[in-house]
């Protein structure tokens, strides 16, 4: 496998992280196309990601996490803003702006405030209200991709593109300890949607990739993303025999040459379930847990803890028992090599979790083919578990309120 420094930068017109495209008629105009599939995406009422069109019925768990330990920091960080800014940054809980995340640098849907506008004080309380929703691990990796992003910026030359902080903040509703609120993190390679609903908490859909995903040199050296979710996938192949290997295994090879057409999508590539896909049909595929050995679904929970483990461990901790309960319900299914240097895809799935992992060709690298130098992944809750929908519903059904939650 060659070195990303190997590839060279890949020559392309700027987009820009900060301004929006539809502002900028000669970028505008070679997106419509995919802006007139988007907007029609989002302009769906919100179903959920199902295998077959059909919302089957989940109790969410019980987190045991109060959410007083997110509430004061998100309450203290609003209260830094001035108005303005807070006003920009705030929108209503049903807003479908929880919608519009979108992993890609440039700018087509971005919402709320950036975090390169605000004072350091400002932006410090921000990372405080992520750094305890997130489990430290979740932390580090989520500011070491922004950290990498930096890196593209300097390396590429292309500063208008890229950099540490033209990540955009929203909060939608206000920090409560009884209405429904929460808050969005928007970016390139980062999105993070945090909902909470009294002592319920939702953390999906969570995005998050990188190109490239370590630095050996220069200033940036020793950061390493994604190395978690990349090994735990490769233990669970390789820890199956070869009846169930050919089982789990769709394709030996996700080389462009090798796939068929029809999953080569031109911006998802082989991920069913990334931006705009709230309301993807994704059919199990693969291998089905209640096939494994004991030693194989320990694999297969480390593997699904390397995602869920993103989060706060009380939250991890409650999420792991529900994807506990639906193991045998689990199902495994991997596109790609298992060599040392074979770049994959691998798909985790059950009525409670969606992970999907792949490594693609370079955007700002020169590579025209999936390496391992470039990874994205996905985390959702399917049967309307993403944006806390289902949390939402629970709600409504206990307490008396007009509107109902759009997201």
């Amino acid at each position: 496998m060659r070195e990303w420094t190997d590839f060279g930068v890949r020559e392309s017109m700027s987009t820009s992280a900060r301004s929006p495209i539809r502002e900028m008629p000669e970028v505008a105009q070679i997106f419509s196309a995919f802006l007139a599939e988007t907007d029609a995406a989002l302009a769906e009422p919100f179903r959920g990601v199902t295998t077959d069109g059909v919302v089957r019925g989940r109790t969410p768990w019980r987190t045991s996490m109060a959410t007083e330990a997110i509430r004061e920091p998100a309450a203290a960080f609003l209260d830094s803003l001035d108005t303005p800014t807070r006003t920009r940054v705030s929108f209503p809980f049903e807003s479908n702006e929880w919608r519009s995340w979108f992993n890609p640098h440039f700018n087509a849907y971005r919402h709320g405030v950036m975090l390169e506008e605000l004072p350091s004080a400002r932006r410090n309380r921000f990372l405080d209200l992520l750094r305890v929703t997130l489990s430290p691990r979740g932390y580090n990796q989520a500011r070491d991709i922004m950290r990498l992003n930096q890196m593209l910026a300097e390396v590429t030359g292309r500063t208008d593109d890229f950099g540490e902080w033209p990540y955009f903040v929203s909060f939608f509703g206000q920090p409560s300890v009884d209405a429904p609120w929460g808050f969005q993190l928007d970016g390139h390679h980062l999105a993070i949607n945090c909902v909470a609903v009294g002592d319920h908490l939702a953390m999906t859909p969570m995005f998050m990739g990188s190109e490239p995903c370590e630095v050996r040199t220069g200033r940036f050296a020793g950061i390493r993303v994604l190395d978690d979710e990349q090994r735990a996938g490769l233990d669970l192949i390789r820890s199956l025999d070869a009846d169930q290997q050919q089982a789990a295994i769709q394709y030996a090879s996700i080389m462009p040459d090798s796939m068929p057409a029809h999953l080569r999508h031109p911006t998802d590539h082989l991920t069913q379930s990334g931006a705009f896909h709230d309301n993807a049909v994704v059919p199990y595929l693969g291998i089905r847990a209640d096939a494994f050995s004991d030693a194989q679904r320990a694999r297969l929970l480390e593997a699904i803890m390397a995602y869920i483990g993103r989060a706060h461990g009380s939250h991890a901790t409650v999420k792991l028992a529900e994807v506990t309960a639906h193991l045998d319900e689990t199902w495994f299914a991997w596109m790609g090599g298992t060599g040392p240097s074979d770049p994959f895809y691998y798909r985790l799935h059950s009525p409670v979790v969606l992970i999907e992992f792949e490594h693609l060709p370079g955007v700002a690298f020169d590579n025209p083919e999936p390496s391992r130098h470039h990874i994205h992944t996905v985390l959702r809750t399917p049967n309307r578990g993403d944006y806390g929908a289902d949390l939402l519903g629970e709600h409504h059904a206990r307490f008396v309120h007009g509107d109902r939650h759009q997201a």
